[in-house]
């Protein structure tokens, strides 16, 4: 129900809300808590337990446990058991609460999509049960003396497969310092100098031979690490006490000048550090991380379906609305909360926390990023229209919605086309061809990825969505507040960009933009109001006296700081645990 034409209004028409919708059902709340009848057994304990359980297995022991997996350490099979006990009394709670209580949501399927969810984590836990059988196979061919503790190590726990970082980078190690200059990374030994620190700290880059336009092979990147097979007197560099990021440069009389990827941040390839991996074998293990972290944002997804049921809500002529909100903001919600951890240091093995990739080529974030807008925007265009008779003529709404959609969709075309290496060739050919070859060198920006494209979505998107028009005043207002939230969050990715340009990343380690922290937490309690702007919830606000911003905006940046700081804890611990099994990898204290 929207109004396009008058000032909005202040008070309900319940006149007009019952011509557009049809009365509200009761609903499991309104039976267990709101309208409790004393005379009938209720039992909302039974649906807290479940809740409790539910929650304890898949926002605390699915995280834990991911976290353990990727440091293989041994308590992880001890986190699975605990997540799987946890599902089965969530389940089995969950299940004696519906036996017990009437029927209150006819043709709900929360139970079955939880159950798909379920099984998706018993096949990735199959996938760790034949891996345990293929090594014990491994170990009884081999016909070896046994022990326990070698059988624990390479037959449980797997660690006969772990990568091997102290041998492997073995010349990034920093020594612990003797002269350190307070504001930036400095070789041992030099002499000091008296340029400006924005000077020292970008100095110009060497020239770099030009490749020919097809030629997608850098096999020259040496000059970026320590190279321990490299010959004495290469120089050290110690740790800043305000940065985490290191320099690491090459012997500087080297007469090979450093070459850069004209690409992305991440074409790098570390020659000596990294094994190669088969395609199949990189596929394969990027997909089982991808699912594997893809169920806590399925369990969330599952929350706001469980919210829903158990509440009553999004049924009939609210169905459609109410699934937009959810889906559209559940999305923002988690990009919010993936850009946090992007901020903290995951994914810099793949060069996504503005730092340069130390495991060679991958596609951007910046990529990933437009191909979801895009894969959103391609979809809703056609989606707008669903309900709708044959022949009905498009109403200004469908029109705002569906023209969004399409900007998603051709922006994000527009950004995979920035991100792509045979693009970026094509478009810098005229420039290279026109100074002839070997004649071109390649600015520091082409370290980093600066692709506005998804941040100018989202801005656009939150500057048209504040100025929706609504019925009611306080509609209006709940519209205005997400839109602005999420146009901060572009502007604040501009000034990311922008500070990145300015100083390109250096080092392997994640550079942590300030601007970057402040953006996800703009974005992700953005898209948790733009979930509580629902048509029914503001109804709902309205008619019980809750129709106040300030109590809107203060839970959503209440539950956005809730989880950011969960967040914190579990990556927090994922790198205590890595600096325990590795700690030769730790760079040393200032």
């Amino acid at each position: 129900m929207h109004m396009h034409h008058g000032a909005p209004l202040t008070e309900l028409n319940e006149t007009a809300i019952i011509q557009w919708h049809a009365p509200t059902p009761p609903s499991y709340w309104s039976i267990d808590i709101e309208d409790r009848d004393p005379s009938l057994s209720r039992y909302p304990g039974l649906m807290a337990l479940h809740v409790i359980f539910m929650t304890l297995a898949f926002f605390v022991a699915l995280p834990v446990g991911i976290a353990m997996r990727a440091v293989k350490h041994s308590w992880h099979g001890l986190v699975v058991v605990a997540f799987y006990s946890l599902c089965a009394l969530g389940c089995a709670s969950g299940t004696l609460y519906t036996k017990l209580t009437p029927d209150m949501y006819q043709g709900s399927t929360h139970a079955s999509h939880g159950y798909l969810v379920l099984i998706l984590s018993l096949c990735l836990s199959a996938v760790d049960i034949a891996r345990f059988f293929v090594r014990l196979y491994a170990f009884i061919k081999s016909r070896s003396k046994f022990a326990l503790k070698p059988f624990w190590q390479n037959v449980v726990l797997g660690q006969n497969e772990a990568y091997e970082v102290t041998a492997k980078y073995s010349g990034l190690d920093v020594e612990e310092p003797s002269e350190c200059d307070v504001a930036e990374m400095k070789p041992l030994g030099l002499p000091e100098t008296r340029d400006p620190l924005h000077v020292r700290r970008n100095p110009p880059i060497a020239s770099i031979q030009s490749q020919d336009l097809d030629d997608t092979n850098d096999d020259e990147i040496s000059p970026w690490v320590n190279n321990s097979r490299s010959s004495q007197g290469a120089i050290h560099y110690t740790e800043s006490s305000l940065s985490e990021g290191a320099v690491f440069e090459a012997d500087s009389n080297s007469s090979q000048g450093s070459r850069h990827s004209d690409e992305t941040l991440h074409d790098f390839k570390l020659s000596g550090l990294i094994e190669p991996q088969s395609p199949l074998v990189r596929i394969s293990q990027g997909a089982f991380a991808t699912l594997e972290r893809a169920l806590i944002f399925a369990a969330f997804g599952m929350t706001l379906s469980g919210i829903v049921v158990y509440t009553g809500g999004c049924r009939e002529s609210y169905v459609n609305g109410c699934l937009a909100h959810l889906i559209k903001g559940g999305i923002f919600w988690c990009y919010g909360l993936v850009a946090f951890a992007r901020y903290l240091g995951s994914f810099s093995d793949l060069g996504w926390a503005w730092n340069i990739s130390p495991t060679g080529e991958h596609v951007s974030a910046e990529f990933v990023e437009s191909l979801v807008i895009f894969l959103y925007g391609i979809t809703n265009t056609w989606m707008e229209r669903f309900g709708i008779r044959s022949g009905d003529p498009y109403t200004a709404k469908q029109v705002q919605h569906i023209s969004i959609a399409v900007m998603f969709w051709f922006a994000g075309l527009v950004g995979m086309g920035i991100e792509s290496r045979r693009v970026r060739r094509w478009l810098a050919a005229p420039a290279a061809a026109a100074v002839g070859p070997g004649k071109a060198s390649e600015p520091p920006s082409y370290r980093g990825s600066f692709n506005p494209f998804p941040a100018l979505v989202i801005g656009v998107t939150g500057a048209a969505m504040s100025a929706h028009a609504q019925t009611y005043l306080f509609q209006v207002q709940i519209h205005e507040l997400w839109g602005r939230l999420l146009l901060a969050f572009s502007v604040l990715r501009c000034f990311t960009y922008f500070f990145v340009w300015l100083g390109p990343p250096r080092s392997i380690l994640p550079s942590r933009p300030p601007t970057e922290a402040l953006a996800s937490f703009f974005l992700a309690c953005g898209g948790l109001v733009f979930i509580f702007s629902t048509e029914e919830v503001t109804i709902a606000a309205m008619r019980k006296g809750r129709d106040d911003m300030m109590m809107f905006l203060n839970v959503a940046v209440a539950i956005t700081c809730f989880a950011f700081c969960w967040a914190f804890c579990i990556i927090a611990m994922k790198g205590w645990l890595k600096s325990r099994s590795s700690p030769n990898f730790l760079l040393s204290a200032p």
